[in-house]
């Protein structure tokens, strides 16, 4: 495990603008807190999201451009400072398998998007008594993922339907696991975390895409939400749709997840919203009890 030097981290310090009291604090190196102009921690179980996006709410790109997020945030280094900070903390990083495809030769570790900070989220994982990374875990409905992805490393999780499963039987890397919760209508996001839940997995962070935080949104089972406000404005068209951070998820105004700020943060032009979803449902209902409206996974 890499061990902190004496040098600073390469990035200047955020501006906090605000913050609500009583927040968890998790016991930060003091690289990481001098950066981040704060402590930062989670109540376990908790799900929380992460996501940029433009001034005009665009999140993703599609698949036809490598690293969405970084072109999106303009590469803003503090964004992905904020990226490994939050997967630093997480016992798992859940993903749907769109966001996979859409991100060739990621992984989904803190070193990856910070590799400045390395030895300090190692320091970190290792006060919070976790694994050297977040266990990364994919949903798809029908297996279609690249199982040669490079960040199928030993340890990831595939959860599927026993479609998905049958079509990855014997073709993903080893120390790779295959999960199927069942026929493909059984495969809700409601029992994907109540299975990451009962692996022990109380910090789960998901990083989308649309699609599968829109589900989790709909089960009530998203407690934060991380957004990065890049200030950049992407628009969009007829062919180019361009999905906003909830895709295929429309909610009546009166229903809709309500927000609550719990703090903010500059970096030059970019700002670091954290907001509490109110209404979450966590733990989750178990299996036996999902409700029957409660959409399936996409593939």
């Amino acid at each position: 495990m890499p061990q902190p030097d004496d040098s600073a981290i390469d990035l200047a310090p955020f501006e906090l603008l605000t913050e609500t009291a009583d927040q968890p604090v998790y016991d930060l190196p003091t690289r990481l807190r001098d950066v981040y102009a704060g402590a930062i921690g989670f109540e376990s179980p908790c799900v929380y999201a992460n996501f940029v996006s433009s001034v005009d709410g665009v999140v993703t790109l599609g698949p036809e451009q490598s690293s969405p997020g970084s072109l999106i945030s303009g590469n803003s280094r503090a964004d992905r400072f904020v990226m490994g900070l939050l997967r630093a903390c997480a016992d798992t990083v859940l993903l749907g398998a769109g966001t996979l495809r859409d991100s060739p030769g990621h992984r989904w570790t803190p070193a990856h998007v910070f590799p400045d900070a390395a030895a300090e989220f190692a320091e970190l994982r290792r006060r919070l008594k976790r694994t050297e990374s977040p266990r990364l875990v994919v949903v798809t409905a029908g297996g279609d993922i690249d199982v040669l992805h490079s960040g199928l490393v030993p340890g990831s999780v595939i959860v599927t339907s026993d479609v998905g499963a049958r079509h990855l039987m014997h073709r993903l890397p080893a120390g790779v696991e295959v999960r199927s919760l069942g026929e493909p209508p059984n495969l809700s996001v409601q029992r994907v975390v109540e299975s990451l839940r009962g692996d022990g997995d109380g910090v789960i962070l998901t990083e989308g895409g649309p699609t599968l935080v829109g589900q989790l949104l709909r089960g009530h089972l998203v407690n934060e939400l991380f957004l990065t406000l890049s200030p950049v404005l992407l628009g969009r068209s007829s062919s180019e749709p361009r999905p906003g951070l909830v895709d295929a998820t429309a909610f009546a105004v009166a229903s809709a997840p309500a927000l609550s700020l719990s703090s903010a943060r500059r970096h030059g032009s970019h700002l670091f919203l954290r907001y509490a979803v109110e209404g979450t449902r966590w733990p989750a209902s178990p299996p036996s009890a999902v409700p029957p409206e409660a959409a399936p996974v996409a593939r």
